[in-house]
Formats: C-alpha cells, structure tokens, sequence
C-alpha cells in the first residue's frame, strides 16, 4: 500500500506560555501580603524608635533624679567642699555589674574630687555654657573596669549647681556627672520591640491565611470555568454554564457562548454544505457512470478502438469522481463536530471479518492476495459507531489493492489480547518514500498519480480513529511494503443472557 503518509499526527498539545507568568491567585497573594509586609517593617522600624525614645525618657529621668539626690549630698564648708555621701549609697550605685552607675563631681568643673573619673566631659558647647541646675544628656564612651581598654557605650547627664559659700564667700560651682551603661537599654528596647511585634506578626499570619482562603474561594468560579472548558470534546458546543459566578465571570462566559455558537454554526454550515454537495454529484456520476460501462460493453469491434478509448478515459473520470464524491461525505461524517449518534458496543471480530469477506471478489479481480490473521482468538469488543470503523477498513484494504499492485498479498489482522486493541493492514507493495511520509496524512496529497485515489483516505481514517479515542501509525518493513496499524481502547464483552427457567409445571 503506498498511501502518502507519516506516523500519526499527535493530539494537540497546549501552547506553551511566553516568559514567566504567575498564577492568577500568587499575583492576588503577593499584592496583598506586599503592602502587609511593608507596613509590617515600617511599623516595626516606629515601634523600635518609638521604644527607644520612651527607654530613654525613663532612663534619663531616673539619671536626672540620681544627679539631683548626689547634688543635695554636697555642702560647702569654708572653702572646702562636704560630701555627705556614705557607702551605703554608692554601694547602692554600684551593685548590679550588668548595669552600672557611675559617678563623678568635680570642682571648679574639670577639677576631679569624687567618683569615677574616667567619666566622659560634656560637649564643649556645653562647657562654654554651662546652665546651672539645667541637666544634660548626652551619649559617651569610657572603659568598663579601671585600666580596661574594652570602652562601653554609657548614657551620661551633666549637673552644674552653685553652692553658696559661707560667710559671703564666692558662690563655688560644681559639676555632678552621672553615667549608665546603655546595654540594658539596648535589651529593654529590644524586649518592648518583641513584645510588640510578637501578636503583630501572629495577626498578620492569620490574616496571610484568611485572605489565601478568601483568594481561593473567590478564584473557585474560574476553576470551574476551566475545567468545563478543559473536559470538553471539541464535538461540544453547547453553551457554558456558571452559577454563583461574580458579574465579571459571567461577561467572560457569556463571551465564550457567543464565540461556541458562532463556532456551532459554522461548522453545521460546513457539514451542510459538504454533505449536499456529495448528494447532489453523487447521483448524476452514478448515472454518468452506467451509462459508460453500458457504452463500453457496446463498443467491442476493433473499428471503434479510438472512440472506446476515450470512453474509457470518460469512464475513470467519473469513478475517480464518484469515489471523490464518497470520500467527502465520509470526510463530513469523520469530522470532529459531527454528531456520533449510534455509538455502541460493537464486536469488533465480526466486523472485520465481514469487511474483509465483502473485499474479497474486488481483490480477486485485481489479482491480489486478501487474507486474514487474528491472533489469540478471543473476542474483541470496542465502543463504537459500527458505519464510521466500516469506513476505517473500507479505505484502508481499498488504498492497499489500488497501491500494492498486481500479484501482492493484503493482510488484515487482528491482535485481541493486547491493550488496547491492535488492529493492521499490510501488504507487500512498494510502500511509500520517505521524502513523502511526513505528508502521509494530509488531506488531498498523494504521493503517486496511480491508481484513482483522491489523497482523503488516510486523513479520514486518522479522524475516524481520534474520535473513537484510539491512534493510528504507519510502519514501514525492512522487506518492503507499508503496515497501518491502528489502537483502539477495548472494553469488556457483555454478560451472557442468561438461560431461560425451565418450568415445572
């Protein structure tokens, strides 16, 4: 058989997507959870400020206080200074090694009396101006442990008070310096910013989950759009239905409706058109046809050869046309939008047999070798329209008597044990050349002007098949000749009726 053809063309694949694109429900999430996240940070940085600002509002006043109670400890005396400051209390000061005080008071200022004086001066700003009995924060470093050379960050207030001295002497002024190590500062900052972000975090999770579930539940109509659209055959144009849908999804299925209806029309103009077509030519070709075979029988003197030659010609013209006209009303039938309305169980053993048998006399005539192989021997059944998988065998031994040539050998053969079910047409004919295979399937190619063939064939046979859900493939022997083996899905054999009750009466 050499029917133009390649291997079978394989079921439509989805395009594939163009850059990379994000779900519609991830691009949902991440505008949502995006703003979330930034205002998270940003609330975060302002809890950590504003923290801060009130750790360092308490600590300075408990500085302030500090500074105030050593200044009230200070007495002048002549032209001395009295310090009225007991161990009691600096032991107080100095009890809690992670967050030390420190303390130093000096006089004139500058001049060291008590304290630690390894203490950080004021700015000199403020040292220009010192306001008296006005404290002063600021920020400093100064070793952890006399001698040390580790530096520690301390939050520092500077004190100046003038003392009255007595007996009218100058008013001597002195500067009370308190200090406090700001690492417990840093760690109470850090402990209000957990404890603050802490349930925010918690919340926004919470929320994070209930807007995914809102998302999903608000994208589920979309789903079920999808998967009408998906699971459906391309047979099915009836229109899409969407309950509950939001408006905006139900202006995109109405959209489709309107494209499924344009396309239903179309394609039952088509199948009308194609269809009386083939009506109308078929039944003048048929008489066309009689009438030259009659005219032919008539015409058998040898004086009459030229006028019986062109007859001839008349004659294969008007088959080739006939068969034109059968092959696309079988075409209309095969399409994918035509309706398959006797679909049913159907034993496919008996139908090829019956096929095979009904060519047997046009394979004789041809002086070809038709025969039959079934292996295993069990009964095949498929789901099928008995009148399409007829037409399926009828092109397939029909291309291998006009393409084998005299004296092949067609077999038709039948394997019922595999899976799905395997079904072959092969002959020993000159098969087809490679530079054609690809176009095998191609609707009106042929890769020989032999023969009356119309190139539709095989692309009927390939429709037929997909629309039973099965394939089919062309292979080529090393010995030559050309195999087409199509898979059909087989289905069990049906239950034995059982036998009647015989009565007792």
């Amino acid at each position: 058989m050499s029917a133009p053809a390649s291997s079978t063309a394989p079921a439509a694949a989805k395009p594939p997507l163009k850059g990379h694109r994000l779900r519609l429900s991830r691009q949902l999430l991440l505008w949502l959870l995006l703003p979330q996240i930034v205002l998270w940070a940003a609330g975060g940085a302002a809890a950590y400020r504003l923290a801060a600002s009130y750790v360092d509002q308490a600590l300075d006043m408990g500085l302030a206080q500090s500074s105030r109670a050593l200044a009230r400890q200070l007495k002048p005396l002549g032209d001395g200074l009295l310090i009225d400051f007991p161990r009691a209390a600096q032991a107080i000061l100095e009890a809690d090694p992670q967050d030390r005080q420190f303390y130093m008071v000096s006089s004139p200022p500058g001049s060291f009396i008590l304290g630690n004086h390894t203490l950080p001066p004021p700015p000199p700003e403020v040292q220009a101006n010192p306001q008296p009995d006005q404290p002063f924060f600021y920020d400093g470093l100064m070793p952890s442990m006399p001698g040390s050379d580790t530096l520690v960050q301390v939050r520092v207030v500077a004190l100046y008070q003038l003392l009255d001295a007595e007996f009218g002497a100058a008013r001597q002024q002195v500067l009370i310096q308190v200090a406090r190590s700001k690492t417990t500062r840093q760690q109470l900052v850090e402990r209000i910013l957990v404890d603050m972000l802490l349930p925010l975090s918690t919340l926004m999770v919470l929320m994070s989950l209930i807007v995914w579930f809102g998302i999903q539940a608000g994208l589920a109509p979309i789903r079920r759009l999808t998967q009408q659209v998906e699971g459906r055959a391309a047979s099915k144009l009836d229109p899409i239905e969407l309950d509950g849908a939001p408006l905006e999804l139900h202006a995109l299925a109405q959209a489709l409706n309107t494209l499924l209806a344009d396309a239903r029309q179309h394609l039952e103009q088509q199948r009308r058109y194609i269809g009386d077509a083939a009506h109308q030519l078929r039944t003048p070709l048929a008489g066309l046809k009689a009438q030259t075979e009659l005219a032919l029988q008539q015409l058998e003197t040898s004086e009459r050869a030229e006028l019986r030659q062109r007859l001839a010609k008349v004659h294969e013209s008007a088959a080739r046309s006939a068969h034109l006209v059968n092959q696309l009303l079988s075409l209309a039938r095969s399409e994918p939008g035509a309706p398959l309305p006797q679909m049913q169980r159907t034993d496919l053993l008996a139908l090829l047999q019956t096929v095979v048998a009904e060519w047997v006399p046009k394979a004789l005539r041809a002086q070809i070798d038709l025969g039959w192989e079934h292996r295993d021997g069990a009964a095949a059944w498929v789901w099928a329209e008995p009148t399409l998988l007829r037409e399926v065998l009828s092109n397939l031994i029909d291309n291998a008597i006009l393409y084998a040539g005299r004296g092949a050998e067609i077999t038709v053969g039948l394997d019922s044990a595999s899976e799905p079910l395997q079904i072959w047409v092969r002959d020993n004919g000159p098969g087809i050349a490679p530079e054609l295979r690809e176009r095998a399937f191609e609707r009106f190619f042929r890769g020989t002007q032999q023969g009356n063939g119309c190139g539709l064939g095989l692309a009927i046979v390939r429709d037929i098949v997909q629309r039973h859900g099965g394939e089919v493939a062309l292979r080529h022997p090393s010995e030559g000749g050309l195999e087409v083996r199509i898979s059909l899905p087989a289905m069990e054999a049906p239950a034995p009726a059982p036998a009647p009750a015989l009565s007792t009466d």
